[in-house]
């Protein structure tokens, strides 16, 4: 099954040390390798390259940034094989190690979520 899991500070941290990208990239040959890792990316701020697209009383529109209510910035993504929730949980758990050893004072999350296909919604094939 696929999971899909974003990285979020809790503020905004600057860029990241070079030894955590290091940490990751030789991860990352590994894991694409072995066939765990699907994908995987940075993502900018709403500011920097974003855009929020909303429905409100039935009307599509653009927001208008700054966007200063988003209280948590995103910083990545990665969408990895695995058989269970919790093999995905363990991943999200081993990069945030890896946070806590190269990036000493950040503090965030990674949000986990598993990814259906539009058949496994029900969408005829």
């Amino acid at each position: 099954m696929k999971y899909m899991t974003w990285v979020r500070a809790d503020k905004d941290y600057g860029q990241p040390p070079a030894g955590l990208m290091e940490a990751m990239a030789t991860a990352g040959q590994e894991a694409f390798a072995n066939g765990l890792m699907v994908d995987t990316g940075g993502l900018s701020t709403l500011d920097e390259g974003g855009a929020k697209v909303a429905l409100r009383d039935g009307k599509v529109s653009v927001l208008d940034g700054p966007y200063t209510e988003a209280k948590e910035l995103a910083g990545g993504y990665a969408i990895l094989n695995v058989n269970t929730l919790e093999e995905a949980i363990e991943q999200a758990q081993w990069l945030l190690d890896l946070h806590k050893e190269y990036w000493p004072g950040w503090q965030g999350d990674v949000e986990v979520r598993a990814m259906w296909s539009a058949a496994d919604m029900g969408a005829p094939q």
